[in-house]
């Protein structure tokens, strides 16, 4: 953990205190996932951490107290890389935005700041949790990119106008030619 806490520092510094997410995605026992936070938060105050939303009630609530004050603890919901068929297959029902929904309302009566969960979802958590409730929000892929393994995605404009809090934009910047100019370009479409 030194080695990762050194790594951080050195990003946050770089990058002028620029907020932070640490998508860690952790999921175990309360305790362990607890001390995991407290261990990783040593020295640094990221603006964003997470957390599964299917470890539980509990779980979510240990997180939560472990968060350094400043830092916003979200609750993944469904992977974006995951369909109906996936969620039938490990047996959490099929229908994405009913599950999306049932951990959201999991999630913020833990004290969760917001969720992190795919565009299609974003109205019905709104609409469930309030406006102030944080939707970070993967899976997106600006007009025309490889779509690669996720399922339920959407451009950043249209993302925007369902009322996303934040944008998760991973692969259609760090595999591009010009990574810069890439982004650049992305935000343009969201002006």
């Amino acid at each position: 953990m030194p080695m990762v806490l050194k790594a951080l520092k050195q990003v946050m510094k770089t990058v002028n205190d620029t907020p932070l997410f640490l998508d860690l995605k952790y999921h175990d026992i309360p305790n362990t996932v607890a001390g995991a936070i407290r261990a990783v938060t040593q020295g640094i105050k990221p603006a964003f951490i997470n957390v599964h939303a299917t470890g539980g009630l509990d779980m979510m609530k240990a997180a939560k107290e472990a968060c350094p004050a400043e830092t916003k603890l979200l609750a993944v919901t469904v992977l974006t890389s995951i369909d109906a068929d996936t969620l039938d297959s490990v047996g959490q029902g099929n229908d994405p935005k009913s599950q999306v929904q049932r951990l959201a309302l999991l999630a913020k009566d833990a004290g969760c700041d917001g969720v992190v969960c795919s565009s299609h979802e974003i109205e019905i958590i709104r609409e469930t949790c309030g406006d102030d409730f944080i939707t970070m929000v993967p899976g997106i892929r600006p007009a025309g990119a490889d779509v690669g393994d996720q399922k339920r995605i959407m451009t950043p404009r249209e993302a925007v106008n369902k009322g996303a809090s934040h944008l998760v934009i991973g692969r259609p910047i760090t595999q591009a030619d010009n990574p810069s100019q890439t982004a650049m370009d992305i935000i343009k479409t969201i002006d």
